[in-house]
């Protein structure tokens, strides 16, 4: 019923929440996800179902806090990397994946075989490697082909001087590119940022979300798909200055620099961006689509943001959670007595349980939720 509300109503909630969970147009996105996502919110504000604030993040760039300690940990436990290749095909025997094909940068392809395989990829590479053989085993993996995905893509700001209006997410409610953003030495309060990145001239970075590509900007008047990067750059910086109580923190001396997500390639030709890095955006009915960690050929599993999980959202936290559903999956397949990795589930109300099995009635009956109310007007 957004449609019938107010323009404030249609930003604030029905856009803003949308766009700024998962970069999901509001129009198309599954309310089960939005649901459950903002449900969780609001309890978490409340102090009920987590273990902590809201609001956290990192307290060092993701490769130092997370990355780099937990790859130096799986070394240790006799894990090898090896970089520079990109799968290539599945073979398929007797109802298993019997190897996996590798290619190098020059093409050249080695054939590693192995026990298990687990498929970490996101969902428009995994996609790419459902050949026939592959869906005669398990045709639910079709769905695959048909869960979309958007542009969420980031950039930048290099800041001379540390910028601490609030420790926290800062929502651009009016920005047409629906941006979101932090400051990080907020939350790296244990280094020296000066100090520990570049010449000692930058002391902060301003860290912004472009989560809507396709409208158009207040500067140039184009879709950031159609912006250059320092188009981008620019459309972002007078998209903040125009929400003035942050926008007038950022004037031009302060700016060292600016990134953009090299995700993102500029085609001067096309005057046309194109993304390798898209994100899986939950619209309307995809979770049918969507698979388990464990498929239904025996030794092939899924890991990524795409995956069911009960963090129904494309985070980090929804592929870490496949991924230990997946080694889970491993663990019972192979008979093994070790302990399997802790898994958890989001925070039901109790008090909303009649209400909840009421509509589950309500809706196998082909009835409308009670709370289905006609609109009339705009309120």
């Amino acid at each position: 019923g957004a449609g019938t509300r107010s323009p404030d109503y249609q930003k604030v909630l029905a856009a803003g929440l949308t766009r700024n969970l998962v970069a999901a147009k509001e129009t198309v996105a599954s309310t089960r996800t939005i649901g459950n996502m903002g449900e969780a919110f609001v309890y978490t504000i409340a102090g009920l179902g987590a273990d902590g604030g809201i609001d956290r993040v990192l307290d060092l760039p993701t490769n130092e806090a997370w990355i780099n300690p937990w790859v130096n940990e799986l070394k240790k436990l006799g894990v090898k990397f090896v970089a520079g290749r990109r799968l290539a095909k599945y073979d398929v025997k007797n109802g298993r994946i019997a190897a996996a094909w590798v290619a190098d940068a020059s093409g050249k392809r080695t054939r590693v075989t192995a026990d298990w395989f687990v498929s970490a990829m996101p969902v428009e590479q995994a996609r790419k490697y459902l050949t026939k053989d592959v869906l005669n085993l398990d045709g639910s993996l079709e769905g695959l082909k048909r869960l979309k995905t958007d542009w969420m893509t980031g950039i930048q700001f290099f800041l001379r001087e540390e910028v601490n209006l609030v420790k926290g997410h800062i929502t651009f409610i009016d920005s047409p590119w629906a941006l979101t953003a932090l400051t990080q030495a907020a939350f790296w309060s244990e280094i020296d940022f000066a100090k520990r990145y570049g010449n000692g001239s930058v002391k902060d970075c301003l860290s912004v979300d472009i989560s809507n590509w396709d409208a158009p900007g207040i500067l140039y008047g184009k879709p950031a798909k159609q912006c250059s990067p320092k188009q981008v750059a620019n459309e972002v910086l007078a998209q903040i200055r125009y929400h003035k109580t942050f926008g007038d923190l950022l004037p031009n001396k302060l700016i060292h620099s600016w990134f953009l997500d090299p995700g993102i390639h500029w085609n001067a030709e096309t005057k046309r961006n194109s993304n390798d890095t898209p994100l899986l955006v939950n619209t309307a009915g995809s979770w049918k689509d969507r698979p388990d960690a464990a498929t239904d050929i025996p030794n092939l599993f899924f890991a990524g943001d795409f995956v069911r999980t009960n963090i129904d959202l494309a985070t980090m936290e929804g592929a870490n959670e496949s991924g230990r559903m997946a080694a889970n999956a491993i663990l019972e397949q192979t008979g093994s007595n070790k302990t399997p990795a802790e898994l958890f589930k989001l925070w039901k109300n109790p008090l909303l349980a009649p209400l909840q099995e009421t509509d589950a009635v309500l809706y196998k009956a082909g009835l409308p939720n009670a709370l289905d109310l006609p609109l009339k007007g705009r309120y």
